[in-house]
């Protein structure tokens, strides 16, 4: 049966711990470019999962994000997530015009600067923890409050307002019908607090991230008041948003696999290598992100796209594909392996990629090495995970040492 002739319905809502969706793996096996129905959004999309195909959707400018602005594309979430005004919604040049102020802001330099802050926050963390005694869950005193505190850190938010902003990122990032209207009234607060925090950071500029973005110039260029509260909204959301899932993920990865575990216990300059496997390994989302629209016909693999047709990559499931890997839905810490692309690919890859990794090999590395005994103190089958979000993360992670 050929791609145009099939059209897949997928809901993608396989939350069985970190399990690989099933449908996921089946369309990477049978039809690794398919014509696939969503959740919400009109109409059909076509999705492909291998990794060639993925680099060739996300690099190729046939492929456009903004050409999706004003259509009802298919998609995971009640209401679009990104906002029309957003970096990821860009396509060159304005989108390069924007990474590169970002860029000039947001450095490694910066984040660098900050693995000191965060190895001390991570400490007082664990003293907590610590003090609490086992069992203990791990999502209460790490997971939950460092990536937040972090990007907080690095954009000066005040500590009053921390807990309602993580509480209108939750919103936003909802899946079912009912939340709605809960998810627009919260992207409206976040826009309208940042719209306000940029302008005050533009007038009188501080030593942080924010700061830096709302004075960078390239040329005569600096972001428009929009762009620059816009963007303040994406690193909040993204920058602790996926982490503290991670954190959990991969802590629960390496406790339910001891032979792995304990190669990086032996060896633990074997961190950076462990975490990018890691992150290759452990399926963090549910389904596919940010369509893109074909702005001409295009050719993939004997599938013709045609002109103004939606399409969606799976980053997942590129991440298992066995002609980059071998044994993919195996994992192997000590694997050389290409990139990865759970920080994306192409135009769109993570901007705070660095900070991440930074904030990973800092929680990851200290919990290990405070907590030589680390283990889940209930059985596997009895972890709760999260089914409201489309985020895939364990509910609670209570831990014994």
């Amino acid at each position: 049966m050929s791609p145009e002739t099939k059209v897949w319905q997928c809901q993608f809502a396989h939350t069985n711990g970190l399990e690989f969706d099933p449908t996921l793996q089946q369309l990477l096996d049978e039809a690794p470019i398919a014509r696939i129905r969503m959740p919400h959004g009109e109409g059909d999309a076509w999705l492909v999962t291998r990794y060639d195909d993925v680099k060739f959707v996300t690099t190729d400018r046939r492929f456009s994000r903004a050409a999706g602005i004003g259509r009802d594309l298919p998609r995971m979430t009640p209401a679009p997530i990104a906002q029309v005004e957003a970096i990821n919604l860009m396509d060159p040049p304005e989108h390069n015009r924007l990474r590169r102020l970002v860029a000039k802001g947001f450095t490694n330099r910066r984040v660098e600067q900050l693995r000191a802050t965060t190895q001390r926050i991570v400490d007082g963390f664990l003293d907590e923890m610590t003090e609490h005694g086992a069992p203990a869950d791990l999502i209460q005193f790490l997971s939950s409050r460092l990536p937040l505190t972090t990007i907080c850190e690095l954009l000066d938010i005040p500590q009053d307002d921390r807990k309602q902003l993580r509480g209108w990122a939750m919103d936003m990032m909802a899946v079912g019908v009912p939340d709605l209207e809960a998810a627009d009234a919260a992207k409206k607060q976040l826009r309208g607090y940042f719209t306000d925090l940029t302008a005050r950071r533009r007038r009188d500029p501080g030593d942080d991230l924010l700061s830096g973005l709302a004075t960078a110039r390239d040329g005569d260029e600096l972001l428009e008041e929009t762009e620059l509260a816009v963007l303040g909204m994406v690193l909040l959301v993204t920058g602790h948003d996926t982490t503290t899932y991670q954190i959990s993920n991969i802590t629960h990865t390496l406790l339910t696999h001891p032979e792995q575990l304990a190669k990086l216990r032996n060896d633990p300059e074997l961190l950076p290598t462990a975490l990018e496997e890691l992150l290759r390994f452990i399926p963090f989302r549910q389904g596919v992100g940010i369509a893109r629209v074909a702005t001409e016909d295009v050719e993939i693999d004997g599938a013709t796209v045609r002109e103004g047709d939606a399409i969606h990559v799976s980053y997942l499931a590129a991440n298992r594909d066995p002609q980059m890997w071998e044994r993919p839905g195996e994992l192997d810490l000590e694997r050389g392996s290409p990139h990865h692309m759970t920080f994306g690919y192409g135009t769109h890859h993570c901007l705070g990629s660095h900070l991440a990794r930074m904030e990973l090999q800092v929680a990851i590395g200290t919990l290990l090495r405070r907590f030589p005994e680390l283990r889940l103190a209930v059985p596997e089958d009895e972890i709760d995970w999260n089914t409201g979000s489309i985020w895939r993360y364990p509910l609670a992670l209570p831990v014994a040492w």
